[in-house]
Order: structure tokens, then sequence, then C-alpha cells
């Protein structure tokens, strides 16, 4: 993974040091994952069927265990002007992959709401941070992933570039710690604790094209139909 540990910060509150990389801190206290987001939104999970349709809902809360649903989510990954990417650790309270560095921001789109707005709304619980720009780049990407546990992760999750400036501001029942890492490094060597969707997404996202910034958009169109609100 590129190391940049003079820009690693913690979450609000101070914690002990820990993670993958020494110098990271913890920024999380004890705490079971709610069943609203820490912005105090209710959360179901859109349920969805192989061609990607809507098919119900569920709390997220439940949602997640041994036989977990296809379902719709989102990853995003978070730049500043010079093309550095946001790095975070999931806080160690997750039920799935906690403690694990991943991508800048996941989450899941309510009912109803279009998934850039749940990509803005995620990124000012978690992280603090408003959005310059929010770009749909991987539209259809989808994987299943298995904890040593048996927790599993499967979803349609369609991927995001954000532009940002200025530094997060960590919420830590969200966010364990976060850095700041050349795009270019990261991409080639993400090293081995890195989430399992983070890691299925970086080659699809290499293949786009050496500069994070001039990426170019996928059309909507190519959604999976849940995801099509307009």
């Amino acid at each position: 993974m590129a190391d940049q540990r003079s820009d690693e910060r913690s979450g609000r509150k101070p914690g002990a040091e820990s993670g993958p990389e020494s110098g990271a801190r913890s920024g999380a206290a004890s705490a079971p994952e709610p069943s609203v987001d820490s912005g105090g939104v209710a959360e179901l999970v859109i349920l969805v069927d192989e061609a990607g349709n809507a098919i119900g809902v569920a709390p997220k809360s439940e949602v997640h265990g041994r036989h977990t649903p296809l379902h719709l989510a989102f990853s995003s990954y978070v730049f500043d002007r010079g093309g550095r990417l946001l790095l975070t650790r999931r806080a160690d309270e997750k039920i799935t992959w906690p403690g694990v560095w991943t991508n800048s921001c996941c989450g899941h789109p309510l009912p109803g709401e279009d998934p850039a707005e749940a990509v803005a709304r995620r990124l000012d619980s978690e992280l603090g941070l408003r959005a310059e720009r929010i770009d749909l780049v991987l539209p259809r990407f989808r994987y299943r992933a298995e904890m040593p546990n048996g927790v599993v992760e499967h979803e349609l999750c369609p991927v995001y570039r954000v532009i940002v400036s200025g530094d997060p501001t960590p919420n830590p029942a969200e966010v364990g710690a976060y850095r700041w890492v050349s795009w270019p490094e990261f991409a080639a060597s993400p090293g081995p604790e890195i989430s399992p969707w983070c890691r299925e997404q970086l080659p699809e996202l290499a293949a786009l094209g050496p500069d994070p910034l001039t990426w170019p958009t996928a059309d909507p169109s190519a959604l999976p139909p849940a995801a099509r609100l307009r």
C-alpha cells in the first residue's frame, strides 16, 4: 500500500495505535452498528434479483449474515484536486470487515434515492465531506465475498469517483482512520490488508486510465434497473 504517514489521521475521538500500518490511529468508540445511519436516517437496503430489479427491502441491521441476499450498494473513491486517493479504515464495530482498510466510502441507496445522492449523504455523515463532483465510473460492478466467520457481502455495487477539497472529519462509528495516498502506487500495490470489494474494483478502475481525474464517466442508463431513477 502506498504510504504517506504524515497524512494519516484518526476519527473525531482519539484512540490507541492500531491498524495494518504503524502510525494509523483508531477513532472509534465501542458501540453496536446502528439500524440508522450516522446522520439519523433509518437504513433500508434494496433487495434485487439477478437482473438488478428491485424485489423488496430489508433493514440493513438484519440483511448481512451467512445467507446475505443480493442487494444494491455503492462504492466511492474520493480524490483531492491533486489526484491523491482517500483511503479509510473501517471502524472496529462494523459487522462486515471491521478494522479493514478500503476505498473512501461505501453504502446503500435508500428506497427511492438516486445512488449519487446516496454517495453525497454518506460522505457527509461518515467523513464530513462535501463533494465538488460525483461521477459514475463503473455502473455494473458486482461481487460476493465471505468473511472467515461466514458473514457474507453480496452486492450490486456501482462505483463513483468523487472530487473534494480539504480533509475529512471522520465519524468514529464508521471510520477508524484515514490516509491520503498516491493513486498509481496504491493501484499497483494495495497491500494484503484491503477489503475484497476494493481489491476487485482496482483492475477495472486502472483500466479506465492512469489519471483518475480524467477517467471517462459512465452512462447512468447502464446502472442496474433498481438504481435507475431518472
